[in-house]
Parts: structure tokens; sequence; C-alpha cells
């Protein structure tokens, strides 16, 4: 019994229900992640014309996601320090009621424009969940637990991923597309009810101050960047005077960011963060996951539904197995870790992610579809054994009361490394199809009409049966462009696994260090 003394700041009665803390934190996380897994499966249909859809273009879809992304990016760690500063528990409240207000706003929008705006708002309430529940987390939770915790949270992940599209499907089937984002206003009540009851506030008893000239250079330059990227792939012209100007202009503002952080007495982001290469490698490696994976999941759905004739439902149980096997392995992920240590295991789940992401290429319109299954399951085993060790590497490489800051730095990477990754990858996505379709299509066919499969398709209906013939070739052009997109994935992978493999602190030895080793290891460089 050497439950250690200096370790007794958690109150008694806090540690006591720190496991149904942890439910009740999971829950929260759960709506946000939820949110972006159930819209995965609704995007083809939201893309379908009025009455059933919006209409919405590809390049409309994709702002759909990156209005959310970038928006909950943005504003995580002002976010955070506002957390550390009024109270993790507060911040949490407020930003799951802004979050139910714009999910249900969401729901009713008549168009594709008012859904993006609204996304925007979503995005608004979930940057102040997500960093506050996991530095609730570390306050309740003694430090040779949180491996454990971070592991069950990192599960929870994996449990919305698998829930996301199997319910959005159920949706679907049953009622119009809006109820996909409905459905997060009862669990927005339950938990709050729950956190009203059960959760304790916590802050930082030394918060930095917000930095707003810091927060705004950071969303210009990103939504810039972002806006021409995925414009150069709507026009299929990437030396386009706006798009070239967008790109431009997104690097000099995301430039001056740095420039200013740096400077800056109470910057956004500490830069000197960055001089440990471990924190620094472990941090852009999970952007470059979240890379990979949104641009996949971004047109797994269209290969699923349009080229392979599954319903919503369908298609949210054909990514069952992505899910269950980060569910399974993420809280276990941490078992492996003290046998091989953290640079083996992280290269071996990088790579084996690129290898799933590089299969892709091998699927075709008749691909037997438990070879789909197969991938998508082994690509969860590999993100379980890179998100959940990266993640305690991270949080556990600052002190305990800047664990809003950990917490939103990590998830500020992540999600702009999936923005980025829907806007290059979805941009590869559009190039590659309209090259393959542009020459099929019939004389005079708008512009857009080569953007994605469904606006050809679409064009196809429309002309009845002359426009049959343009159905195999529209799936043709598909599924060249999604193996030309996969392979992409694919190399960026490739280059997470690189880093990990140089910078990633490999086995302790003498097995597991204790708490001062894992300071020591983790403040060094």
């Amino acid at each position: 019994m050497t439950s250690a003394a200096p370790e007794s700041r958690i109150p008694e009665a806090v540690h006591r229900r720190r496991w149904a803390i942890l439910g009740v934190l999971m829950l929260s996380l759960l709506i946000v992640v939820l949110d972006n897994s159930i819209l995965n499966v609704a995007i083809k249909t939201i893309s379908t014309p009025e009455p059933t859809g919006l209409g919405a273009t590809q390049s409309e879809l994709e702002w759909a996601i990156n209005a959310y992304t970038l928006v909950f990016a943005g504003l995580l760690f002002s976010a955070g320090l506002l957390g550390d500063r009024l109270g993790r528990k507060k911040v949490l409240l407020g930003g799951l009621v802004v979050f139910g207000v714009g999910s249900a706003l969401a729901a009713g929008s008549g168009s594709p424009v008012e859904l993006i705006a609204f996304r925007a708002v979503m995005g608004l309430g979930a940057a102040f969940v997500m960093p506050a529940t996991l530095a609730v987390l570390m306050n309740v939770f003694e430090r040779e637990e949180q491996p454990k915790a971070i592991g069950i949270w990192a599960g929870g992940v994996g449990l919305a991923i698998a829930i996301g599209p199997i319910t959005g499907g159920v949706l679907l089937d049953h009622f119009w597309w809006g109820s996909v984002f409905l459905i997060n206003v009862p669990i927005v009540v339950l938990a709050l009810g729950l956190m009203l009851w059960l959760v304790p506030d916590s802050r930082d008893p030394n918060p930095g101050r917000i930095d707003p000239v810091g927060v705004l250079l950071s969303v210009v330059g990103l939504v810039l960047l972002v806006y021409g990227i995925i414009r150069g792939g709507q026009l299929a012209d990437f030396t386009d005077a706006t798009v070239l100007g967008a790109i431009a202009a997104g690097l000099a503002v995301l430039t001056a960011f740095v420039v200013f952080e740096k400077r800056s007495d109470h910057p956004s982001i500490d830069i000197s963060f960055f001089r440990n290469k471990v924190f620094s490698a472990a941090i852009g490696v999970i952007g470059l996951v979240f890379f990979a994976l949104m641009g996949v999941t971004f047109f797994s759905v269209f290969y699923t539904q349009t080229v392979r004739g599954y319903s919503p439902l369908q298609t949210g149980l054909l990514m069952l197995p992505l899910a269950v096997a980060q569910l399974v392995f993420a809280p276990r992920a941490r078992l492996v870790v003290d046998r091989f240590g953290n640079s083996a295991v992280c290269t071996a789940g990088m790579l084996l992610i690129a290898g799933m992401l590089a299969a892709f290429a091998v699927l075709d319109g008749d691909t037997p579809i438990w070879l789909l299954e197969v991938i998508f399951f082994l690509m969860g085993v590999g993100m379980a054994h890179v998100m959940t060790p990266l993640s305690v590497v991270i949080m556990q490489a600052l002190p305990r009361e800047k664990a809003g800051s950990a917490s939103a730095l990590s998830n500020t990477f992540r999600q702009v490394g999936g923005a980025l990754g829907i806007a290059v990858l979805g941009s590869v996505l559009s190039t590659a199809y309209r090259s393959g379709i542009e020459d099929k299509l019939p004389a005079g066919a708008p512009h857009a009409a080569a953007e994605s499969i469904e606006a050809t398709l679409g064009l196809a209906a429309r002309l009845g049966d002359r426009g049959a013939a343009l159905v195999g070739p529209a799936h043709d052009a598909f599924l060249h462009a999604m193996h030309v997109t996969a392979l992409c994935g694919a190399a960026v992978a490739v280059l997470g696994a690189v880093a990990m493999a140089v910078f990633l602190p490999g086995r302790p030895s003498g097995g597991q260090p204790d708490e001062k080793e894992a300071e020591l290891v983790a403040q060094e460089h």
C-alpha cells in the first residue's frame, strides 16, 4: 500500500468517483466525435438534390466538414486556456450548450451555405468540450493511472467511430438527413445533467492570458490555405490565380502567426514546447494520422454507397471493423508499449496504416467486400497502436496544471491534420476524377458535372436514356481517382512512420520508468 502521499492533491471524494467521472467525460467526448462519424455516412445523402438532400457539391461537402473542423482547431487552444482560467467544468457545460444549439440549427438547414454556417457554430461548442474532457481526466486520476484512463478515453473515440456510421445509417433509413444532427440534442441534455451532478471543477492556479490576435491569425491563415486547396480541386487547376493567391496568403498569415507567437508574452501556442523533439514528433504524427484517415473516410463512403450500391446503414456496418479494432486494442496498447517501447510500436502502427491505405488501390467495383473489412480492421489496429501511446507521451510531457494546453495542442494538430487531409486528398480525388471523366461527358455539359461522381450521375439521371452510357465511365473514373488518392495518403503515413522511428524514445531500460524518469524523458532536449 504505497500510494504516494505527495499525490494526495486529489480529494478523496473525487478519487472514489473517478471512474464515473470518466464515463461522463466520455459521453461528452462521444457527441463531438460522433457528429463527424455520423456525417461520414450522410455526405452522399446531403449531396443528392432536394427534397432528399441539399444538392451539395463536392466542394460544399468538404466545407461542411471543414467549417466545423477549422473553427474547432482554431479555437481549441484559447478554449483550453479559458478552461484553465475559468474552470474546466464551466467551460465544458457552456461548450455542450453551444454544440447542442448548433446541432438543432444544422438539422433545419435549408441550403448548403446554411449547413456550413451552423456546422461552424457546432465547431465553436466542440472546441470548448474536447480539451476540457482530457484536462479534467488528468486532474481526477493519479499519474500512475493516467495511461490506463487515457487508453479508455481513446477507446471512447473508437466507440464513437463505431456508433456514428451505424446510428447515421439507421436514422437515414427512417428519417430525413437533418436527423443526423438532431440526434445530438438529447445526448447533450443527458451529458449536462450528469456533469452537473458528478464532475468537479478544476483550474490552473497560474493560467495564461487569452491571445485574440494569435487566434485570429491562425483561423484566417488556415481558412485561406484550405480554401485555396479546395478551390484548386474544384477547378482542377492549381495554377489558377485565385488558387495560388489564397494558398500564398494562407501560408503568409500562418508564418506571421508563428512569428507573433514567438514574440508574444502570452502566446496561444508556446513555441518552446516544440524544442522537445519527442513532443514535436508525437504531435506532428497525430496530424499525419488524421490527414490520411479523414481523406480516406471521405472517399470510402462514395465507394461503398455509389459504386458498390450499399445503403447508409450498410455502409455504417461496413465501417464497424475500423472502430471495433480501436475499441479492443486502444486500452491495451500501453501493455505493448511497456514491452517494446514507443518508437517500435508507433512505427509499426504507422506502417500498418500506410499499408492499408495503399491496399485501397486494389479495390474495384467487384472486389469481394470482405477484403474491405480486413483493410478497415487492420487500419483500426494500426491507429490504436499510434494514437494511444502518442496521447500519453503528449499529456505527460507537460505538468498537470497545463493539461488543458497539452490537450488543446494535441487536438489542434489532429483537427488541422484532418481538415488538410479532406482538403488535399479531396482535391486530389476531384482533380483525378475530372481528368478521367471530362472527355466522356456530352458536349455542353456544365463544368460542375465533372467535379464528382455524384455530379456526373446527377447529369446522367437528367439526360434519361442518353445518360445511361455515363454510369460505367463515371464508376471507372472514380475508382482510378480513389486509387491515386489512397496512394497519396499512404505516402503521408510512411512519412509519419519515419518520424516515429527517428524521434520517439525506444524501450526504457529496466522496464517501466517511474514518475520522475517519465518527467525527465518528457522534458529533455
